[in-house]
């Protein structure tokens, strides 16, 4: 057996310890800004701590939600902009948690990398950072993997886990019914949905990502890498109000996909397309690929980012409760008793 000349380290092997626990350092005053009542343990242990009863909970259930950023990702390395990208992986997992009536209350993170720059990642984490900050949930621990050999030395990976509770009886949907109105919040884009498909797009179209956006201020792909809306804080009053049934996070599927989920087998519902000024960002991308209205309304959220289900004399309580938290509010249609998604109206 060959012995090696010298002491071969991990960080020869290309594995950084070091560079793992500066990056905890950077991290823990972006976590410390996120803490909620509830926290019982900072960062650096071998798992967070978190107190129910602390957090004014009497009888809870949890509900846990995970999720990534899709290929919207591969936008924000090519273009070095990483500030956002990680306010839209805890929008996607905290966006979810709402829908099933739960309010967010921890979220940790998976950050893989071929190699391990401290400065760029702790950019990704601020933006996690500020993701659970504007959504009352506390950043409470996650993990940094450098695989050497698994990703190419300056891409990366990111994964979200988030845990919310709820008391006993108040999950939703519950108690939907024909009739119900379809009330829609509007996204501020993309989200983190159809990515793929957009990047294809963009590559027909011929434009860089530090190309002029055709659709609106600064550049394509900072057009492209607006974050996900966070809709917690609202959906949370909303629920306080009453008469909310149902929540629909309109992620992939769009909304022919996401809103039959929160609906009983034997409902559908209908949806005036008339209501809904199309972005001009989807148009820009149906024009690029020919999509159809049909095609757009299962991949894109088509400018809705968040479909409410309320009872029709709840409405015009949340309606104004939402218009006074800065919401505009759009009537998108109501629930039938013919089960499937029936649109009227044209979209483009």
């Amino acid at each position: 057996m060959s012995k090696a000349a010298k002491e071969i380290t991990y960080a020869d092997a290309g594995v950084d310890i070091d560079a793992g626990n500066a990056l905890v350092d950077k991290i823990k005053p972006l976590a410390k800004r996120t803490m909620r009542p509830g926290v019982m343990s900072g960062l650096g242990g071998f798992g967070g701590l978190f107190d129910l009863k602390a957090a004014g909970y009497k009888d809870p259930i949890l509900v846990a939600a995970t999720d990534g950023v899709g290929t919207k990702l591969r936008i924000a390395i090519e273009t070095g902009q990483l500030e956002t990208i990680g306010v839209d992986l805890v929008a996607m997992c905290v966006n979810d948690l709402v829908c099933q009536g739960a309010e967010p209350l921890f979220f940790l993170d998976y950050f893989a990398t071929g190699k391990l720059d401290v400065t760029e990642a702790a950019r990704v984490v601020s933006g996690i950072a500020d993701g659970c900050a504007q959504s009352g949930c506390a950043l409470i621990g996650g993990e940094t993997a450098e695989m050497p050999s698994m990703y190419q030395e300056n891409d990366f990976d990111l994964a979200g886990f988030s845990v919310g509770a709820l008391e006993r009886g108040s999950s939703l949907p519950a108690n939907v019914a024909e009739g119900d109105i379809l009330l829609g919040l509007k996204s501020s884009g993309v989200h983190s949905n159809g990515y793929s498909l957009v990047r294809k797009l963009v590559k027909l179209s011929g434009l860089a990502w530090d190309a002029p956006s055709p659709f609106g201020s600064g550049t394509l792909g900072e057009a492209l890498l607006k974050p996900t809306r966070l809709y917690v804080k609202q959906v949370l009053a909303a629920m306080a109000q009453g008469g909310l049934h149902g929540l629909a996070h309109i992620t992939g599927g769009g909304l022919s996909e996401n809103i039959p989920r929160v609906l009983n087998p034997q409902q559908g519902v209908s949806i005036n397309l008339e209501n809904l000024a199309l972005p001009e960002l989807f148009q820009w991308l149906a024009q690029q690929g020919g999509l159809s209205q049909a095609e757009m309304l299962k991949t894109f959220n088509c400018g809705i980012g968040m479909v409410l289900v309320v009872a029709p004399e709840a409405q015009a309580q949340i309606t104004a409760l939402l218009k006074e938290m800065g919401e505009d509010v759009i009537e998108l249609g109501r629930v039938t008793d013919h089960p499937g998604v029936q649109y009227q109206g044209t979209l483009l």
